[in-house]
């Protein structure tokens, strides 16, 4: 996993640009200690023709705007305020190419599991990240281990909300894959069918048909959705299906999708070698399609850039 340094010049705090050492909060944040947050990851890139834009930046903003009402957290910017301080943030730190972390929490004054007292706060700051699974992993593609660690039942922690205290269990996950040796992990639902990576939704394709599990376990990916799209505008069969980890274990291709993760191919899981052990040819088909719309370069999905 590709490391980076975090370090810009502004960071927007509940409405106004802050120098990045006076982002702060207090020890006593009512989310610091019981994970009750919201956050979206988002990408801005270089547009061909100049510029830059926020990939669907408007959906990004829209399931932060979800998942605070899912955890009943209430929010006091609209959509467009929240869009706006996206891209004031990328123009403060005179960022062409950059990741976003816009960030709801509660601040400090009350503790306690009932309290309801304290403000929400948002944040959001950007910087520089190169490939979530590294350079090579796009290129040649990842090695998966099936996790230890389920994925939680949806009446338990409610996937479709992108909330904080979500992903410990995807960072125990991710702990036990790398440290045996793999690239990332594949977690299963409580019915032992595939649910999604640690940070990343997932697809197999056997036969020319596409499959990928449905919504009932997992984060409904916005790139997840992008994907669909593409492989729906290029006559491609694509199928939201419940199957188990064998289905990864004799598919002809497979890979994952994400905003940080992009399009990464998967060409292993479990020690089995994915069909060749290389990215296959509807893998690559959807990674350049998806490049040429991230980069305003298909004028088909010009509509899923929020220009700067």
């Amino acid at each position: 996993m590709a490391a980076t340094t975090l370090r810009t010049e502004k960071i927007w705090m509940d409405g106004n640009l802050v120098p990045y050492d006076e982002a702060n909060v207090h020890v006593l944040t009512h989310s610091l200690h019981y994970g009750l947050a919201v956050f979206e990851g988002m990408r801005c890139y270089k547009i061909e023709g100049g510029g830059s834009a926020i990939f669907r930046g408007k959906e990004h903003i829209r399931r932060l705007l979800e998942s605070a009402h899912i955890v009943e957290m209430p929010m006091h910017h609209s959509s467009e305020e929240l869009l706006k301080a996206c891209a004031d943030v990328v123009r403060a730190n005179k960022l062409a190419e950059c990741y976003l972390r816009p960030i709801a929490f509660y601040g400090e004054g009350e503790m306690g599991l009932a309290a309801r007292g304290n403000k929400t706060r948002v944040a959001i700051a950007a910087w520089p990240w190169g490939a979530y699974l590294g350079e090579d992993g796009v290129n040649k593609g990842v090695r998966l281990k099936t996790s230890s660690f389920v994925r939680f039942h949806h009446n338990s922690m409610m996937p479709a909300a992108k909330a904080s205290g979500n992903y410990i269990n995807s960072i125990l996950a991710g702990y036990e894959a790398r440290r045996g040796g793999y690239d990332e992990a594949l977690l299963l639902d409580t019915q032992g069918y595939v649910a999604e990576g640690s940070g990343e939704n997932v697809f197999v394709i056997r036969d020319g048909i596409v499959r990928t599990p449905t919504l009932s376990s997992i984060l409904p990916g916005i790139t997840r959705a992008s994907v669909i799209t593409i492989l729906r505008d290029n006559s491609i069969d694509v199928r939201e299906e419940l199957f188990a980890r064998d289905a990864f274990y004799v598919a002809d291709e497979a890979f994952m999708t994400g905003t940080a993760a992009e399009v990464t191919p998967v060409v292993e899981l479990d020690d089995r070698k994915i069909g060749s052990g290389v990215p296959g040819p509807i893998t690559r088909k959807v990674q350049k399609v998806f490049q040429d719309a991230l980069h305003g370069r298909d004028r088909k999905y010009q509509d899923w850039l929020y220009r700067i």
